[in-house]
Order: C-alpha cells, then structure tokens, then sequence
C-alpha cells in the first residue's frame, strides 16, 4: 500500500523550488536514502546534515554526544543547518532532533520547505535495529526510546508544511508520494 498523503494544503509558496526541502522525522523514518533519491528524481543537490556535522567536527555524533553531551551537539547542528539553509536548491535530510530545535525549527520553516516524513513506531524499530550508532538508543530499549521521542517531538514535526507516511515499503514509495504531494500542491510543478 502506498504512503499516505497529509490532507489538504494550502499551495507552497511560490519560490519554494529556490529553496531547499527539508526532510524532517524521527530516526528510522528513512530521511536520507529518502532524500538522496528525492534529490536524483529532481535533478537537485542532496545533502545530509549529520555527514556534514559530523565533517564540521572531525569526529562521530556519537563521539560528540559521548565527549561534549547533547546541548553542544545540537548547537554545531543548529549552525550546520544554518549554513546549509543559505545555499538554495537542495534536498537536506536533518538529524532525528533537529526540527525540536526552535530555532533550527524556524529557520527551517522561514528558509525551507519541512516535509515531515511519518513511520509507525513498529517500522522505526525494525530499521534503527540495523545499525547500532544512535547515542539516544545506547543501552536502551529502541520501541519505548522511539515511543517517548514521538510523544514529544510528533507536534513540533506536524509544524511541517507536508507530512508523508514512510511506511515498511520500498522508500521509493515515500519519494513518490513526496512528489505527489509536491505536484498537488503546485499545479505548475511538473
């Protein structure tokens, strides 16, 4: 079954193709092989804001939550973003608490287009199982982490102008219903 699309929206700002779209959700939600195959279907740039934070800092998230603690990292990637915000055109994956940031929320808002990109609990666990590098979920029980980090971060992600539901299918099914979303939105987009 496909993705879900959110209902019905006002139309998206006219520069909106100037500007970078910003994928936004909790980690497992599929952010950046979504984004890299929403950037080559629009022939725009793709970045991921982790890798370049990451770059900025010489040394593993996990490394920088491990050494410095959260409130340091979310400040470098409140800047990261910043810098990425700036460079127009662009498909942009955040990290799963970036779009919790209100002030990386409302750069984000006021410079982009957020599209939050939705999963079951159920799907996020089944994902996040596969790679172990997630400082949230050290020593932890992935199902109630991801539970508890939705209860709070799920209204702030609903600011997001689109919302799609990456479900437990192929991820060109999210792209797809990203691009329908896009189509709707603006009838001169193509």
């Amino acid at each position: 079954m496909p993705p879900a699309l959110s209902p019905a929206l006002p139309p998206l700002r006219p520069d909106w193709r100037k500007r970078p779209l910003v994928l936004v959700g909790l980690m497992g939600s599929g952010k950046t092989t979504v984004g890299r195959r929403l950037a080559a279907r629009l022939n725009w740039p793709f970045v991921d804001a982790d890798a370049e934070i990451e770059a900025a800092a010489q040394m593993p998230i996990s490394e920088i939550f491990a050494r410095f603690g959260e409130p340091h990292f979310r400040d470098g990637e409140r800047r990261v973003i910043g810098r990425l915000m700036e460079s127009g055109q662009r498909v942009i994956a955040t990290g799963g608490g970036a779009f919790v940031d209100a002030e990386t929320r409302a750069l984000i808002l006021r410079e982009g287009t957020a599209i939050w990109l939705d999963a079951a609990i159920e799907t996020l666990v089944s994902r996040v199982a596969r790679r172990s590098h997630r400082p949230l979920l050290v020593g932890r029980n992935p199902a109630e982490v991801l539970t508890e980090l939705m209860a709070v971060r799920g209204p702030l992600y609903a600011e997001a102008p689109i919302r799609v539901v990456s479900a437990n299918a192929p991820h060109d099914d999210t792209v797809n219903a990203i691009l329908d979303h896009l189509k709707k939105r603006d009838p001169k987009f193509r």
